[in-house]
């Protein structure tokens, strides 16, 4: 059959037209799950509007998860009544988040030129934007130093999670004094088992910090192993401690690295630990389902941590357990994430 110039055009129009009707089912099948996301969950968590700030003591600043209007955003209520209290709602929404001392790092999902991008916002107690940086890759891991100087952050630049056999990760430490960052911990120097060491396969993720605003923590990657180590800023160099650590967390008395170690061989992929960094002695956590999280230290013998939730969908619970290995894991707070306890500078 001949093509004739109309039986072109009317074929190129109902191309368009096809073309048309599937981006308009997309636009609308994303709107309509966004729409079944936002809606609020009969007998979910109580909002009210009000003022979120991080340095208000006696309080939790976490990310909501809970279906809904305030999904996402930051939000706060007292330490004491977590489980059951109303939620005060801010405007500010982070995929990871973390604060100390007035001071909030928020990983944040945007788009630029109609593309997905990221970006780390650096918070003051207000919620107010103090600086911007681009990301390269989707967050992960988010803290800030106990003095509230300090932010890091890691992201994955490749692959999807630590569970992949390809990914690699980009963790960055920013100094709020003059805003100096070091965007890539892989400039470092690093010494393994006693010996200098350089890997085209390095990886770093999960920063921790020591109340020095030199000293931190993080999981060192490479060889197929995982490595605790303790890094100096002001060196620029990382040693390592032991293998088999992950997503290191230091206590509030600078003496234990609370972590997931992979177990293999069982139904959890990894298992909460805490080593003492003085002996290098680990002590299994009473929590025996897979904690894919990097936990946070409520308190020198509480840890927290999220595990998705069992009923809810796109959702995750914080749950707690002892440090020392004893008692059992209780919820703290349904649909929720990266609880911080809001406390002013020291």
């Amino acid at each position: 059959m001949t093509l004739t110039p109309l039986r072109r055009l009317l074929i190129f129009a109902a191309g368009l037209l096809l073309l048309g009707g599937v981006g308009a089912w997309a636009v609308l099948s994303a709107a309509d799950r966004a729409a079944e996301e936002n809606k609020p969950r009969a007998g979910g968590p109580a909002f009210a509007s009000g003022r979120v700030r991080l340095d208000k003591p006696g309080r939790l600043v976490f990310r909501n998860t809970a279906a809904g209007p305030h999904r996402d955003r930051l939000v706060s209520v007292p330490a004491a009544t977590a489980a059951a209290a109303t939620r005060t709602a801010s405007d500010v929404s982070c995929l990871r988040f973390h604060s100390a001392a007035g001071t909030g790092v928020c990983l944040q999902s945007t788009t630029v030129l109609g593309r997905p991008a990221y970006r780390a916002q650096i918070l003051d107690a207000d919620l107010r934007v103090r600086e911007t940086y681009a990301l390269a890759g989707i967050p992960s891991r988010a803290r800030v130093s106990p003095s509230g100087r300090l932010a890091a952050w890691t992201v994955f630049v490749k692959g999807e999670s630590y569970g992949s056999a390809f990914f690699s990760t980009r963790t960055a430490i920013l100094d709020t004094r003059g805003w100096k960052l070091v965007p890539n911990l892989e400039e470092f120097a690093i010494v393994l088992d006693g010996r200098p060491y350089r890997n085209k396969d390095v990886n770093f993720w999960g920063v921790t910090f020591a109340k020095d605003d030199d000293t931190f923590y993080a999981t060192l990657s490479t060889g197929e192993e995982t490595y605790l180590v303790r890094g100096s800023l002001a060196a620029r160099s990382v040693t390592t401690l032991t293998r088999n650590v992950e997503c290191p967390s230091l206590s509030p008395d600078g003496t234990r690295v609370a972590y997931k170690k992979r177990v293999l061989g069982t139904s959890a992929l990894w298992r909460e630990h805490v080593l003492d960094l003085r002996t290098l002695k680990s002590t299994p956590l009473a929590e025996r389902r897979s904690v894919d999280d990097q936990a946070i230290w409520l308190d020198d013998r509480t840890l927290a941590y999220a595990l998705p939730a069992d009923t809810r969908a796109n959702s995750d619970d914080v749950w707690t357990v002892p440090s020392d290995g004893s008692g059992t894991p209780r919820v703290l707070l349904q649909d929720a994430l990266a609880p911080a306890a809001a406390r002013a500078a020291e």
